[in-house]
């Protein structure tokens, strides 16, 4: 009966256990949610204005994309909670480039704001 509940509790903390996304792992997950229509995990990875702006546009960015996204990193950045991404996926024509923030411990892609430019 020990050795079950033991087993119960390793397995339990093992499950709960998951460890923290990167910036390009985050931004990997925030592009194939939007192109693939996975609105929970796009507003896990998100900050609550990107993921409106998302959903305001969504359907008409993803009609008849859909398949590998073929993420691949160009390059990224990370300066202490704010991170910078650069990427090219086979959602886009060129490179994109996504900001995050850290916010309770987890990286989330917010919008860029008005003038500000990225360091990539």
């Amino acid at each position: 009966m020990k050795r079950l509940l033991i087993i119960g509790m390793l397995t339990f903390l093992l499950a709960c256990s998951e460890s923290p996304k990167t910036p390009v792992e985050t931004s990997q997950i925030v592009v194939e949610s939007f192109y693939q229509r996975k609105n929970s995990k796009l507003k896990e990875y998100t900050t609550p204005g990107l993921y409106n702006s998302y959903m305001a546009v969504q359907e008409q960015m993803t009609n008849g994309k859909n398949g590998s996204s073929n993420f691949q990193l160009v390059k990224d950045t990370v300066y202490t909670d704010t991170a910078w991404v650069k990427f090219t996926s086979a959602y886009a024509d060129r490179p994109e480039t996504f900001k995050l923030i850290k916010q309770n411990g987890k990286w989330k892609v917010t919008e860029t704001g008005l003038r500000e430019r990225s360091p990539l």
